[in-house]
């Protein structure tokens, strides 16, 4: 069963693909992201949306996505599976006539760089589709700017040559039309241009580097900026077509993942030179196989006779490499099939990015089965009515009864959901009286679970299925008596601890203790005890230095906000304050040796 509140917050925080499908598996929707989690979460919030998004949403049953290495990536494979797939609401992307192309011009004496929304067969080079025009201007921006490309439409001859226009003066041509540039030199730029845009940058990049070096050595520290700037530039541009560049026509890349086991395997698809797609599998029980072993054994079920590519691309060779191959040109059909392991270069690349897509795809899709199992633990060993999908935990921190304050976690799903973890002060209680304190919290918290803040935004989030007092008996028994006063039925039980303060046990209001039996439960729970107790620790302390900063410094005659912010931008602390001599403190702007003696008198004091 696909949950989508679920699978948003397993979203990865990478550029990628994602392709929305209604019940019967129909692609409704495929588009690109730069952050996929931040993206894909939009269409399921309660924000204005146009028409024909709000429709496509309200027929969303579940999503897939792709992750790849940058935004450029994305762009071209969205642009490959709309193609392919011609979504219903890709309404804006109905054919290539839409989306703009690269074209090198080597029709023309002096080739230019633009953008062109036709495709000709005129002798020149095209580079793209790309879905979005922006990006692709630019790129042609970024070379004409960076190789100084000859940029304008005027038509001239060899040999003859005219007065450069305010672009060759301003440094944004190169102007081959004066013969400042020879035409073998225009055209070598040109072939760099294009490797470019091929994502061929090794030589490029290797030549700039010796050339830089030698402008160094020769002390043209001038023209080495301008080559580091410009190194820099061409290894930050994102114009790499790996996506839709493949010299191969048809191919699978696979990618394995493997863990204890369980194994994700990701399979890329590669027709007609572009990446048109991916399917993830969830392997179990395989522990006793190697990664070779697993991937021949996969292929042998995944393979049938309308799915065999010409080429199969992965990291490891088979035991039976021989004998699959021959299986698999029998199912096919064909003649020949290659399978090639490579080591290096763009190919192992996509490699590790079908790994990586596959580690994602063994992360989400397990750890919801594997967390689920936690919590099923959990309510069983504490009888629960139950799942505790929402569990909350707090704890008191404070010195001596001053500056006291609770720390509030929260854990959805055996995870951490640090987004609504929040940190009070206690306003009701002076002295050391944690018992006061935490009923405070919990009146606090809890308040707004009633009726009368029915409609009302709570500043803690919904109702927790279960609470979890970082303590013993007393805190539990606490926490009963205002859950019992609001009238709510929340389970309520403590953590508690050994002499060597780790997590011992769970206790209920009558002291009787629960063991926890399994490793995986109690690493759950001692994370959620560290967890609360860090939480109010951390948060005591910052308002424990913020008022040490402000009763201490402030009391200095002579010391402003300014002196004050420039201490503690040299020093860090008060105690690196109180420790320095006069002649460090004289360092600080405005702080002269009678001021700095001053400083150090009140510190000392204390």
């Amino acid at each position: 069963m696909f949950h989508i509140e679920e699978e948003l917050k397993k979203l990865p925080e990478k550029p990628g693909v994602y392709i929305m499908k209604d019940k019967n598996d129909t692609i409704l929707y495929v588009g690109k992201a730069v952050v996929l989690k931040n993206r894909v979460k939009q269409y399921f919030r309660k924000t204005n949306k146009t028409e024909r998004i709000k429709k496509m949403v309200s027929q969303i049953d579940h999503f897939e996505y792709i992750v790849v290495d940058s935004e450029m990536e994305a762009l071209i494979l969205e642009c490959n599976l709309i193609k392919l797939h011609r979504p219903k609401y890709n309404v804006l992307l109905k054919d290539d006539k839409m989306y703009p192309y690269i074209k090198v011009a080597l029709n023309e004496l002096y080739p230019t760089v633009r953008i062109t929304r036709k495709k000709l067969n005129d002798g020149a080079k095209y580079y793209g589709p790309y879905t979005n025009a922006y990006a692709a201007k630019e790129t042609v921006d970024f070379l004409n700017k960076t190789f100084r490309l000859k940029h304008c439409k005027k038509v001239f001859k060899e040999g003859k040559f005219e007065t450069p226009c305010l672009n060759y003066h301003i440094k944004r041509c190169m102007a081959p039309c004066s013969g400042h540039v020879s035409k073998k030199e225009y055209d070598d730029i040109i072939k760099q241009v294009m490797m470019l845009l091929d994502g061929k940058t090794e030589h490029i990049q290797k030549m700039m580097e010796e050339q830089m070096i030698q402008a160094s050595n020769e002390m043209n520290f001038e023209k080495a900026a301008e080559l580091r700037d410009k190194l820099y530039s061409i290894q930050n541009i994102s114009t790499k077509q790996k996506i839709d560049n493949y010299a191969e026509n048809e191919m699978d890349v696979i990618g394995l993942e493997k863990l204890l086991d369980k194994a994700s395997i990701e399979v890329f698809h590669i027709r007609g030179s572009k990446m048109v797609g991916g399917d993830n599998f969830i392997l179990k029980n395989i522990e006793d196989l190697s990664e070779e072993e697993l991937v021949e054994d996969f292929m042998k079920q995944y393979y049938h006779e309308d799915n065999v590519p010409g080429k199969i691309m992965m990291k490891y060779h088979l035991p039976e490499e021989a004998l699959i191959k021959e299986w698999l040109c029998q199912i096919s059909k064909r003649q020949s099939i290659e399978i090639k392991v490579p080591k290096i270069g763009e190919k192992m690349r996509l490699i590790e990015m079908a790994e990586q897509n596959a580690h994602i795809g063994l992360q989400n899709k397990t750890d919801s089965i594997e967390n689920e199992g936690l919590l099923v633990e959990l309510m069983k060993l504490l009888n629960l009515k139950e799942l505790p999908k929402r569990i909350e935990s707090f704890d008191i921190s404070n010195i001596s009864g001053t500056d006291t304050v609770a720390g509030i976690i929260v854990f959805e799903n055996a995870k951490p959901k640090r987004g609504e973890y929040r940190r009070i002060k206690i306003k009701t209680v002076e002295g050391q009286n944690d018992v006061a304190c935490m009923r405070e919290t919990l009146l606090r918290r809890l308040k707004y679970l009633l009726p009368t803040y029915e409609g009302e935004k709570s500043p803690f989030g919904p109702m927790p299925n279960l609470i979890l007092m970082d303590g013993g008996i007393t805190e539990v028994r606490v926490a009963v008596k205002v859950v019992k006063e609001y009238g709510l039925t929340i389970p309520v039980y403590g953590l508690v601890k050994n002499d060597k303060h780790r997590t011992r046990a769970i206790v209920d209001e009558n002291g009787k203790e629960y063991p926890v039996q399994s490793d995986e439960l109690f690493q759950l729970l001692t994370f959620i005890q560290d967890e609360v107790h860090d939480t109010a620790i951390t948060y005591h302390r910052k308002l424990r230095d913020t008022k040490m900063k402000k009763s201490l410094l402030d009391e200095v005659e002579g010391i402003g906000e300014k002196k004050k912010a420039a201490l503690i931008k040299r020093f860090h602390s008060i105690e690196k304050i109180k420790n320095a001599s006069i002649a460090e403190l004289c360092l600080v702007e405005g702080i002269n040796e009678a001021l700095a003696e001053k400083i150090l008198e009140k510190l000392n004091q204390n």
